[in-house]
């Protein structure tokens, strides 16, 4: 009886091993198939541009063409044309970091406010602040820019800028991850003295770091990747972000896929070193934001 229980053990370990094996190999497959157009966008943008569009693709060309690069960022003077696409990079740099740091305090003030500070109605508040979530944006797009209009605002970063602001998610996301922290830390900084802004900026920021390093990577790349504010609000060319900017190497004749390539490719920098700045905290945030409710 021992040596059947013991095979049968045997027979359901190998079952469930076999059953990772299977799994793991659909994952790998499906990470293929998300890692695909990255790599064709890197190999296009080492080709000339009639190269891009042959076919069948050849993944890695037969000479590595570094001019497309030369030619968006307009160095050397090799370029036919200045497409400004260093303006637009520093543009999306601007607009992406101030919203960033202006989002982070905004909603981890609103999310120790709603997890701590027992107010009449705060329930309440809370759910018609998260109803809000429903409304896709672009069915505000029309008010906002009504708005903005109004004030002067429209050929601006500010529209860009001010409703970035302030992020629901981040703020459900810091509420969430605030409700995990045990009362007594706050119970004791009342006993010391201590009022409600200098609890939450001493002690529940400090605590907050993982959490407020993944909001940070989000609305980074919210912001980096936004295209339909940028392509309403935006009409002169010096003010434009890399995805509107991306348009400049389109004409009436053609389209400049490698060189497009290339400024994609660039724009991949920032991405990069921000998610590798808080990639420790990425996970451990949006999984303990995630627990309690």
């Amino acid at each position: 009886m021992k040596i059947e229980a013991m095979s049968c053990q045997e027979n359901i370990k190998s079952k469930i091993e076999w059953g990772r094996l299977i799994i793991t190999f659909f994952i790998f497959l499906f990470a293929i198939t998300m890692v695909i157009p990255f790599l064709w966008m890197l190999s296009a943008s080492m080709k000339r541009g009639i190269d891009v569009i042959k076919l069948p693709i050849k993944w890695i060309p037969d000479y590595f063409y570094p001019d497309n690069y030369l030619q968006v960022w307009n160095i050397g003077g090799i370029a036919r044309q200045d497409y400004h696409f260093d303006l637009a990079y520093f543009n999306s740099l601007k607009i992406a970091f101030i919203n960033l740091t202006g989002s982070v305090i905004t909603s981890s003030a609103a999310g120790y406010a709603f997890a701590k500070i027992k107010f009449r109605g705060r329930n309440v508040i809370f759910f018609l602040y998260l109803s809000t979530m429903m409304i896709p944006s672009q069915i505000t797009l029309i008010p906002k820019f009504s708005i903005f209009s109004q004030l002067g605002l429209v050929g601006t970063h500010w529209p860009l800028i001010l409703p970035g602001l302030i992020t629901i998610t981040g703020t459900f996301l810091m509420r969430q991850y605030f409700t995990q922290i045990p009362d007594e830390l706050r119970e004791s900084a009342y006993i010391d003295g201590a009022n409600e802004f200098i609890i939450w900026l001493r002690i529940m920021i400090p605590v907050a770091k993982p959490a407020m390093a993944s909001l940070a990577i989000i609305v980074f790349l919210w912001n980096w990747n936004n295209y339909l504010d940028a392509l309403v609000f935006l009409a002169n060319w010096r003010l434009y972000t890399i995805p509107v900017a991306l348009n400049n190497f389109i004409d009436e004749a053609t389209t400049a896929y490698n060189l497009i390539m290339a400024a994609s490719a660039s724009a991949l920098i920032p991405v990069f070193i921000v998610f590798l700045a808080g990639q420790k905290f990425f996970v451990k945030g949006l999984v303990a934001g995630a627990v309690k409710g």
